[in-house]
């Protein structure tokens, strides 16, 4: 039996890497093969979807970051409690999908994802305390997990280099799309960019309205929607704060085109999700994007608004050919694909 513990799991907080967890176990429950156990805190219980589960009420999971450290540094303290409900003496093999291996585990042999090590590459980003955080705890979780499992080929070389990982330890498996969810729709082309995208220092918002601005002097009439950041914003562009799933789906379906121009991702699923949605997309050219998006983007230089406003109004002017590259890509990735190369793995370590 393998064993899938997402403990570190805080709904509607951690961002891509929960609907990573999520969708990697709902396809295991549609297409698996192996028999699963999936590990799940009090305030997420319904994560398992499909997957025979058990509550480990013994981890004191909570919202706040305060909380979820000490909820951390006490399952890494080894209690008995949290040993004894993950049921170590009975799993084949483990995996930690959320970048923290809890508690240490020696057996059964472990599998832990590290999305990305953004904080080796861009340490301006963080805090001094988070720094420290990611630097020790990631440091712990690769040294005790037998493979660690990433999202692109981009972070697998990051986790290689900045942490020195033998190569033979990291997989990369990109992430997949729900294809009956982002999907092309019935609803017209509006005139409005949309870049979703949560207000962190990495997603670059600062060059993206002076972006915009070129972009207004020459196209008056557009706009520019941001979905989940909640800052101050220029003429002609809305914050909507987070929204719900079928309203961003909407968004990609009416969108004159998305923007993304991310200084750093382990992989980038909005672009993909929008070019399923028939949406055509203008893109950075930085960290995995460029793998995950191939050619169906017009990629830009991040840090020049210039290029960023060129690229954007040659995806505006040639939407048709953009949005049919955008979809053909968006066909290369699954949740299916991604589940059945995270077997290959799990078997791997019940061998």
């Amino acid at each position: 039996m393998v064993g899938i513990s997402l403990l570190t799991l805080v709904p509607g907080v951690v961002g891509g890497s929960e609907t990573y967890a999520r969708e990697l176990v709902r396809a295991l429950a549609r297409i698996g093969e192996l028999d699963y156990r999936v590990y799940v805190p009090r305030i997420a219980a319904d994560a398992a979807d499909g997957l025979p589960s058990r509550v480990v009420g013994a981890y004191p999971a909570g919202r706040s970051m305060p909380r979820r450290t000490a909820a951390m540094a006490y399952a890494a303290a080894a209690p008995w409690p949290v040993r004894r409900r993950l049921e170590l003496d009975r799993l084949d093999a483990i995996h930690f999908p959320l970048s923290v291996m809890l508690p240490p585990v020696s057996r059964p042999p472990a599998a832990t994802t590290v999305l990305d090590v953004q904080h080796e590459l861009y340490p301006r980003f963080f805090s001094r305390a988070e720094l420290a955080y990611r630097r020790l705890v990631y440091g712990w979780t690769v040294r005790r997990s037998r493979i660690v499992i990433t999202i692109s080929e981009h972070a697998r070389q990051g986790l290689v280099e900045r942490l020195g990982l033998d190569p033979a330890r990291v997989r990369a498996i990109h992430l997949g799309i729900d294809h009956d969810r982002f999907r092309p729709g019935d609803e017209g082309r509006e005139d409005f960019l949309l870049y979703p995208a949560l207000g962190w220092p990495h997603k670059n918002h600062a060059r993206l309205f002076e972006a915009f601005a070129l972009l207004r002097a020459r196209r008056p009439g557009l706009r520019l929607v941001l979905t989940g950041y909640e800052g101050t914003v220029p003429d002609g562009a809305e914050a909507r704060g987070r929204v719900p799933a079928d309203e961003l789906v909407r968004l990609y379906r009416r969108a004159a085109a998305l923007v993304f121009p991310s200084l750093y991702e382990g992989f980038g699923q909005p672009p993909l999700e929008a070019m399923a949605c028939g949406c055509p997309v203008a893109c950075s050219n930085a960290a995995s994007l460029p793998e995950v998006v191939g050619d169906a983007a017009r990629l830009f230089d991040p840090e020049s608004p210039e290029d960023m406003a060129a690229a954007v109004e040659e995806v505006l002017d040639n939407q048709g050919e953009w949005a049919r590259r955008g979809l053909e890509r968006a066909k290369l990735f699954s949740w299916d694909a991604c589940a059945r190369a995270h077997e290959v793995v799990y078997r791997e370590l019940v061998s």
